[in-house]
């Protein structure tokens, strides 16, 4: 019986490895954005595999001029079979949450001047939490240490959704392009609360997101 339930064990620690390998999804240089031809990879760079990032003065900037959020088209987005609703209420989601941190750092407005930023956000694909899984792997013999390890790492916890998008920042006076990324964010892997939910792995991302661009512009 003992070598039995260890067997089982093995073989759902193996099971669930393989998924995790398989299950996360790596966001590309999308095609349909205005700023694919300048994004270049960046191998070393956790969360954001592609980006332009010239040497910019961020401190002359006041004001930011946000756009309404993008729902990436293109036949490479990363949406997999996610229900359209489900798009757009992460679209609202990350609408609100970048206005919201971003207001701590710029003046919002609504038409270019000088000192002005535009910030175009595409939202370009998400993975859901896989219901009950997502949080049983917490806990569970063979999720539990896979996840413990990820959380040190600071990757992907197993059957956790996440979030991937693109950011374009523009001179907003000249509509010269200042710096753009593609970003993939997830929440930590033992987050529990970020378990809880289809949506809410990848909102936390969206707010991961939007901390790290203000930080970024500081």
């Amino acid at each position: 019986m003992y070598n039995t339930h260890r067997a089982f064990r093995f073989a759902l620690l193996t099971l669930s490895l393989a998924l995790a390998g398989c299950a996360g999804t790596q966001p590309v240089a999308w095609s349909g954005l205005s700023s694919s031809a300048q994004l270049k990879p960046d191998a070393e760079s956790q969360h954001m595999p592609y980006r332009y990032t010239p040497v910019v003065d961020w401190k002359k900037y006041s004001a930011a001029i946000i756009e309404p959020v993008v729902i990436y088209q293109g036949a490479d987005n990363q949406f997999g079979d996610m229900a359209q609703e489900d798009r757009q209420a992460l679209a609202s989601y990350m609408q609100k949450r970048f206005s919201e941190r971003l207001a701590s750092r710029f003046t919002p407005a609504t038409s270019a001047s000088a000192h002005t930023l535009k910030i175009k956000l595409t939202l370009a694909g998400a993975e859901t939490t896989t219901p009950v899984l997502g949080t049983f792997t917490k806990f569970d013999l063979a999720g539990g240490p896979y996840n413990i390890v990820q959380s040190i790492r600071g990757k992907e916890g197993m059957l956790n959704g996440s979030v991937s998008y693109a950011v374009e920042i523009y001179d907003a006076a000249s509509n010269q392009l200042l710096s753009a990324w593609v970003a993939k964010q997830y929440p930590n892997a033992m987050n529990v609360s970020a378990s809880f939910g289809a949506l809410s792995a990848a909102e936390v991302g969206i707010d991961k997101g939007a901390d790290q661009l203000v930080e970024m512009l500081n």
